[in-house]
Formats: structure tokens, C-alpha cells, sequence
């Protein structure tokens, strides 16, 4: 634990080491949460909570992670009280800071009293702000239309917030950098250049921490511009994600959708001394593993990203050499450069250093029946799906869906039936699109004439949808064509020659993915049982066209032609975002 001559003091004239003190500690309980030390971190930052805004604000977030852990309605409900809480504590003298500050001069005050008093306005506001997404949060998990009108209040108060503390914040820099250029004009130092090459950090000389403008230092504002950056990046990453069809309404309603701005916000408060630094880092490596190859965001196919992710993760090892989340990120590298055997193993033991830590082994669980799917390990794949429907409070119905796919694949077609008879009953939520379709399909498989080829279908189905394809090796990819090609159900031909299409590209068949895709973006007869085939079969016909440039115009009619001549069918924004993100690249490569 750390240091318990660290807390933060009363007395005016130790209160700037106390405060840096206070961000170090800080930093030192959210790096013990992240190494397995949960427990041991919420004791440290409640031991503090009452000597500063910041150990406030670490206690009740680790609070919050608690109740995200469980969904238990009485940690939940405690989360809630701990943000309030910690809001109320920093809710008083909330004028800007620039004003602030000059009001301070203006009335001779000593340029210590100065700083302290305008960094502690700029992290009041920026914990408030924090608090604000973290309530808004709880709000959406109940999962009502009034929870999800204050949840969306309550995030645009935070936004206007952020915005605020990063354009004072990004005023202090500036003005920093400013005067230090002028006092090194007269004897410049080649030393003196900006450490980093991004976000708002020029060529120019830098002063030295001990340097201050209007009070403040240089190094206090490069650790507030950290904190104040997550919440920014995170906003604007995270909107930018949201389909082409609502996002400008978003916009209209305040909020920002900069995926570039928002990497580079992550980017520099991930390197920054704030206690956010290593959430940072966990939300980069999140975007990079998880959701640009998901989204082929920025028309990339699986590998984009990778070189980021293993450079953070190298960064990062040294400091994390326990770290569940950290062993799971690698696992997700390693999986998405087709080293299943090696993610297998960065999985199981990311489920074991993660013993007390109940969501953590969910994921894992997650991890290790996709990489057993991929490996067409259907009974290790079974055993953890069925270990997630049986512990899981986020979706019973999706997991008891992959369960029965994968004990149908081994052979076991009784004990499929009776999983696929559950999904029915674990049917839960109407408005959420993986469980309609859990449910769509086990109710067909249920009612046909089940066979073991029908259940393997359904698994390459999941692995095509989730784009887990592109991670089986290419014996895998060979046995799922000879596996597909022996099935002779009428209403699955559709769907046959989409994955036989998908799997044949993997393949670098290009000619025939073309010829499967033609097939089933012609396919009638299966149309109503699987309503996203045609419109994925013309995405896909297009991304093969789009790589010629003999055949690229071609290719942006069939995109359009699937964005705007189908709807209602399965992961329909799912495809929009794929189709946008796909146009998007292809419009920037046209460029000169």
C-alpha cells in the first residue's frame, strides 16, 4: 500500500507539495486496482477520501467499477451515493478559472495561494464532470425511457464541462509555451524541444516545472490537461462510433463525434502523470483490439490497429506485470494475428489473476469459447459459453444461443434442442438486436430437422457476423467450406454462399468470393429466415470491387445499393457503420 505519510494536509503553505502528493497517490491506487489489487486500493482511497476532491473521487470510482462488476442493486445504488457525494464536495466556487486567476492578481494574492486555489477549481470541475458520465451510466443500466432522457441530460451537462476545462486548460498551455519561447528567443537550447509530437504540444521551447504562468506550472497543467483529456477523447471517440443515421442528431444536440481528436485526447492523457492515465491506456488498447476490427472502422480490415496495441502493451509491461485487463489485451493481439494457441493461454491466465474479480472472468470466458470456436473446438467452446450462461447477468439468451450452436456441433443435437428451447425463456429484451436474432435462430433450428452440419452453419454464421473469420488459420477455413458445401437445406442456401463467399476471400479466392456473393445477393428463397444476407452480400461484393480500381465505381454502387435499398434486417447499423467507414476510406485514398 502506499505511503501513509502522503495524504494531503491542511496547513496553506504545505498544500502544492500536498496536492501533487495527492495526484501521486492517486495515480498509485488506480495502478494497484489494475495490477489485482482491488481490494487493497478501495481501502486505500477511503482511508483518504475525506483530505481531498481527487482520493474522493478515487474512492467513488472504484465504487462505481464495483457496481459495473456486479450489477448488484445494492452496489449500485451505494456507487450512486459515493459520486453524489463526491460531486457535493466539489461543487462550491465553480467561476471560470481564467477569471479566476486574474481576479487573484489583480488583488496581489501570493502566486502560491494563486495556484493552488486555480488548479483546484480546474480539478473540481473536471471530477464533476467525471461524476456526471458515471451517474449517467447508472442511469442507462435501468434501462427506461425517463433513466435514458436524465442519463442523456446528465452527459450533455458533463460534455459542456469537459469542453470548457480543456479550452482553459488548453489557454494555460498556449500562454505557457508563449512565454517560455520568449525567454529562450535571446540563447535558444536544442534541448528544450516538446517530448511529445501530438496534441497540442508544438516544437517550441517549453519551460521547466519549476516555471509557472498566472501561478501555475507547466508540469501541474500537462497532469490536469491528462485528466480533463480522458473524459474529452473518450466523448468524442465514443460519438463518433454511433451510425451515420443518428449521428447527426447527436451532433445537433451538442455533442462532438471527432475520432481523430478523441485517439489524440487518449493518446496524451494516457501519457500523462493523472490518475486517468492507465484508464486512458485501457480505452486505446479497447478501440485498437476490440472495436476498430470489429467496425472495420476506417475501412481497415482485422490487422489495423495491432502495432499500436503490442507497442502499448510493451510500454506498459513493466508496470502491470499482474494485470488481468493488461494479460487480456495481449490475449486479444495475439488472437487478432491468428495465434490462437498463444491467446488461449494469455486468456486462462488472465481467468486465473482475475479470481476475485467476477466481469473479468467473464470476458475471458468470452475470449476462450470465440478462440475455441475459431480453433472448431466446439465442446471446449460449449463448456465456456455454458459456464457464461449459467453466471452472466449481461445476456443469458445470446450465451445460451452460442451453447447450444456449439453442443450441436459436437453432435450432441438432443441437448442443442433443449439449450435452444432456453433461449425462449431467456428472451429479455425486446430493443436489443443480438437477442431477436438468438432468438430468431435457435427458433429455427429448433423447428427444422437439426443436424450436425446445421449447428456448424450457425457457429461460421457467428464467426462471420462478430468478423472472426479472418483469425482461423487456413486448414480451419478449408474444413468450414467442405463442411458448408455437404448442406443442402433450401432455405439456408443464402446464407451458405455468403460464408462461402466471406471464407473463400479470407482465402484470397477472389474469384470465387466474387461468384458466391453474386449467388446470395440473388438469393430469394431464403430471404425472410435470413433477412441481412442480400445487403451483406452486396457490402461484401463491393469491398472485393473496391480494391480494383478497374472496378471501383462498380464497387461504391453496390455499397450504396445495400446501404439504401434494404432495411429492417438483422445488425442493419452494424452494416451502415461498416459501409460509411468503407466509403469514407475509399473517398480519402481517391484523393491527390
Amino acid at each position: 500500500m502506499a505511503d501513509p505519510t502522503e495524504p494531503a494536509r491542511g496547513g496553506s503553505e504545505e498544500e502544492e507539495p500536498d496536492r501533487i502528493n495527492d495526484a501521486e497517490l492517486a495515480l498509485k491506487g488506480i495502478n494497484m486496482l489494475l495490477n489485482n489489487g482491488f481490494k487493497e486500493s478501495d481501502e486505500l482511497f477511503r482511508a483518504y477520501r475525506n483530505n481531498s476532491p481527487l482520493m474522493s473521487f478515487g474512492a467513488s470510482f472504484v465504487s462505481f467499477l464495483n457496481a459495473m462488476m456486479t450489477f448488484e442493486e445494492e452496489k449500485m445504488q451505494m456507487a450512486f451515493e459515493d459520486l453524489r457525494a463526491t460531486e457535493r464536495l466539489c461543487e462550491s466556487g465553480n467561476t471560470g478559472v481564467i477569471e479566476t486567476i486574474k481576479n487573484k492578481i489583480k488583488r496581489s494574492m501570493d502566486s502560491q495561494r494563486s495556484e493552488v486555489a486555480a488548479v483546484d477549481r480546474l480539478q473540481r470541475q473536471i471530477i464533476i464532470a467525471d461524476c456526471q458520465v458515471y451517474l449517467a451510466v447508472l442511469s442507462f443500466i435501468k434501462q427506461e425511457l425517463s433513466a435514458y432522457i436524465k442519463g442523456g441530460w446528465i452527459l450533455r451537462k458533463a460534455w459542456k464541462m469537459y469542453n470548457k476545462c480543456y479550452s482553459d486548460i488548453t489557454h494555460l498551455q498556449e500562454g505557457s509555451r508563449r512565454r517560455a519561447s520568449e525567454q529562450a528567443m535571446p540563447s535558444p537550447s536544442p534541448s528544450s524541444s516538446s517530448r511529445r509530437s501530438d496534441h497540442n504540444r508544438s516544437s517550441s521551447p517549453r519551460p521547466s516545472p519549476s516555471q509557472t504562468l498566472d501561478g501555475i506550472s507547466c508540469e501541474v497543467l500537462d497532469r490536469l490537461k491528462g485528466s480533463v483529456s480522458f473524459g474529452y477523447g473518450l466523448f468524442h471517440l465514443c460519438i463518433s462510433m454511433v451510425p451515420p443515421h443518428l449521428l447527426k442528431i447527436v451532433n445537433l444536440l451538442g455533442f462532438p463525434g471527432d475520432r481523430l481528436q478523441g485517439l489524440s485526447a487518449l493518446t496524451y492523457a494516457s501519457e500523462s502523470k493523472d490518475m486517468k492515465a492507465p484508464l486512458a491506456t485501457l480505452a486505446l488498447l479497447w478501440y485498437h483490439t476490440v472495436v476498430q476490427p470489429f467496425f472495420a472502422l476506417d475501412g481497415t480490415d482485422t490487422q489495423a490497429g495491432l502495432l499500436e496495441a503490442k507497442s502499448i502493451l510493451q510500454q506498459r509491461e513493466a508496470t502491470y506485470p499482474n494485470s488481468s485487463l493488461f494479460r487480456f489485451f495481449k490475449g486479444r493481439v495475439q488472437r487478432l494475428e491468428c495465434q490462437i494457441s498463444s491467446a488461449l493461454t494469455s486468456f486462462s491466465d488472465a481467468l486465473d489473476l482475475a479470481s476475485d474479480q467476477r466481469e473479468i472472468q467473464h470476458v475471458c470466458l468470452y475470449e476462450i469459447g470465440w478462440c475455441s470456436m475459431i480453433e472448431l473446438s466446439y465442446r471446449e467452446a460449449y463448456k465456456a459459453f455454458e459456464r457464461l450462461k449459467t453466471e452472466s447477468r449481461w445476456s443469458q439468451c445470446y450465451y445460451a444461443y452460442l451453447t447450444g450452436a456449439c453442443q450441436g456441433a459436437t453432435g450432441d443435437l438432443e441437448g442443442a434442442v433443449a439449450v435452444f428451447k432456453d433461449v425462449q425463456k431467456l428472451f429479455k429484451r425486446k430493443n436489443n438486436q443480438i437477442e431477436l436474432f438468438s432468438m430468431k435462430r435457435a427458433e429455427k433450428l429448433r423447428s427444422s430437422s437439426l443436424s450436425k452440419e446445421l449447428c456448424i452453419l450457425a457457429v461460421i454464421e457467428i464467426l462471420y457476423l462478430w468478423k472472426a473469420l479472418p483469425n482461423c488459420s487456413t486448414a480451419k477455413l478449408q474444413t468450414m467450406i467442405q463442411v458448408l458445401q455437404r448442406i443442402e437445406d433450401v432455405s439456408s442456401a443464402g446464407l451458405k454462399n455468403l460464408l462461402l463467399g466471406a471464407i473463400s476471400k479470407c482465402l484470397h479466392n477472389t474469384r470465387d468470393a466474387i461468384q458466391y456473393f453474386h449467388l446470395a445477393a440473388r438469393d430469394e428463397v431464403g430471404r425472410l429466415s435470413n433477412s441481412y444476407v442480400q445487403p451483406y452480400s452486396c457490402y461484401e461484393l463491393g469491398c472485393v470491387l473496391l480494391n480494383t480500381p478497374e472496378s471501383a465505381a462498380k464497387g461504391r454502387m453496390l455499397m450504396l445499393q445495400a446501404k439504401e435499398d434494404y432495411g429492417g434486417y438483422d445488425f442493419e447499423n452494424r452494416l451502415h457503420v461498416r459501409i460509411h467507414s468503407a466509403l469514407a476510406s475509399g473517398r480519402a485514398a481517391a484523393q491527390p
